[in-house]
């Protein structure tokens, strides 16, 4: 059922609005209790779905310090989004993490869409903006969500955190997908440049400017340096006009280090030019998961084609047509660059795909056409 909170706002009215709530609650998932903390703002009343952030912690923290740290409940109140701060658990060496190291066996991406459910059951959620951000580790877990969980996911950013090469190469998402990437060049944990385990930050940006087709060159503007005694400074990389309106941003710190921006507790190396929580959810709420996997073509068409399987493990596709009318064949790869046209009047054509990624396969008949999207896994 879902919990409304409606009627004991009424029941303190006279002494004002409702505060808002922070609950905790767990459950059994792969035989393991996983637990969250709720934040729940004072607006929320049941009657109006609301956006839900993942706000993930680190490698060795947990979810009170995250709570604390990557702070969004000020601007939940006045924004009106509901924050989930899951609990990781403990990995081969007892630390607490997200699997995204392999350093365990847990899967967490199932977790977190199990939480979701969770969430849902009991609170007024809007399914089309649910977005992850988190903090190191939890960076690295908001990108494989981008990766794996993306048919629920509809952007994610990252502070000091960034992906392993292997999980960059297999990342395939069924949309674009809107990152934020936040990272100081002075890193010790999650270095600037990369690592053997880590890719370079701006590798990762590069990937997914391309894989959304965004424009290579950013609009560029200096972060104003208002305190010139955190010892770095700020610029802010906006890389536009992606596919159905996505983009990619990057602050790119200098000489900032493993820190949250704008974080009361960020100790030295933290850049205090700018809010890091603020820029997030300015980031998040541009975004709904139905615009991202909207069609690409909006013009209405009789024309019916199937594509088997969708999503593809292999390179075999058919596009299955219920006339033998002849046609135009067009895909498309996700920087919207033409991999193959030809024209057929088979009702069943094979197509071979062998990258991994998202396609656009549209088909012109009689005058019309219709655009469907194939995801090769």
């Amino acid at each position: 059922m879902k919990k409304y909170l409606l009627s004991i706002s009424l029941l303190i009215s006279s002494v004002g609005a409702i505060a808002q709530t922070t609950t905790t609650g767990n459950f059994m998932h792969d035989g393991e209790l996983r637990s969250y903390r709720l934040y729940i703002p004072a607006s929320y009343d049941g009657t109006t779905p609301m956006p839900l952030v993942f706000n993930l912690h680190g490698y060795g923290s947990n979810n009170v310090e995250q709570e604390n740290y990557g702070d969004f409940r000020p601007i939940a109140d006045t924004a009106n989004f509901i924050i989930v701060h899951p609990q990781g658990l403990p990995d081969f060496f007892g630390t607490n993490h997200w699997n995204t190291f392999g350093t365990s066996t847990v899967d967490d991406v199932s977790f977190l869409s199990q939480l979701i459910d969770t969430i849902y059951a009991d609170y007024n959620i809007d399914g089309n903006r649910i977005y992850s951000t988190g903090m190191s580790n939890g960076g690295f877990m908001s990108y494989k969500l981008a990766c794996l969980l993306s048919g629920r996911i509809a952007a994610v950013a990252s502070v000091t955190g960034s992906i392993t090469p292997a999980e960059l190469s297999d990342c395939i998402t069924n949309h674009p997908m809107p990152v934020m990437q936040i990272h100081g060049t002075a890193d010790p944990t999650v270095p600037y440049e990369g690592s053997a385990l880590f890719m370079p930050i701006e590798d990762v940006v590069d990937h997914f400017v391309s894989f959304n087709a965004c424009n290579p060159i950013p609009i560029t503007t200096a972060v104003p340096d208002i305190d010139a005694t955190d010892g770095c400074t700020a610029t802010h990389y906006v890389y536009t006009d992606g596919l159905l309106g996505s983009t990619v941003e990057f602050f790119k710190i200098e000489g900032g280090e493993h820190t949250w921006p704008g974080s009361a507790f960020g100790g030295a190396g933290t850049n205090n030019d700018f809010n890091a929580s603020v820029e997030i959810w300015r980031f998040f709420s541009q975004y709904t998961l139905n615009v991202l996997t909207s069609s690409v073509d909006e013009i209405p068409s009789s024309l019916d084609f199937q594509i088997v399987p969708n999503p593809a493990a292999n390179a075999t596709v058919s596009l299955i047509f219920n006339t033998n009318e002849q046609r135009e064949i067009t895909v498309l790869n996700a920087l919207g660059q033409v991999i193959l046209t030809t024209r057929s009047s088979d009702s069943i054509f094979e197509l071979n795909i062998e990258t991994k990624g998202l396609y656009f396969v549209s088909i012109t008949e009689n005058g019309q056409t219709h655009t469907e999207k194939l995801i090769r896994n």
